[in-house]
């Protein structure tokens, strides 16, 4: 089993960190994100993880469906596809409980599900006010 405030810990932001530390801070949020749920009864295929600058453009820049400054293209945000019970589950509502579990790893976490984001399966850390 694993130690949730231990793990909360490990997930905190480091004063002066680079963004290099932080994408690696986010993959070990993103494993937490991916255990924590299977111990829910969750199953998580992925979804959208880095988005490549040769087909989506830099980061601020647009040239597909991926927004300029997508956190994607920084190796911070990543796309879970959720199933319960065998089911794919596409509200707001059944990733609510991994959005909570989500935002409350680190004061950084971002998660889709919240306000009018409407992209419950996106999970983040936050960068220069994006999510």
């Amino acid at each position: 089993m694993i130690d949730w405030a231990e793990a909360r810990a490990k997930c905190q932001p480091k004063p002066g960190e680079t963004l290099r530390q932080k994408q690696s801070r986010a993959a070990l949020m993103h494993a937490y994100l991916v255990l924590w749920a299977n111990e829910q009864g969750y199953e998580v295929t992925q979804g959208d993880a880095f988005r490549d600058p040769r087909v989506h453009g830099e980061y601020g820049t647009r040239s597909s469906y991926s927004a300029a400054e997508s956190l994607h293209k920084l190796r911070l945000a990543k796309d879970l596809n959720l199933f319960k019970g065998g089911q794919y589950q596409t509200t707001t509502e059944a990733h609510r409980p991994l959005g909570n579990f989500w935002r409350s790893l680190s004061p950084d976490a971002e998660w889709g599900g919240e306000g009018t984001r409407n992209d419950a399966n996106h999970y983040s850390v936050g960068h220069d006010g994006n999510w």
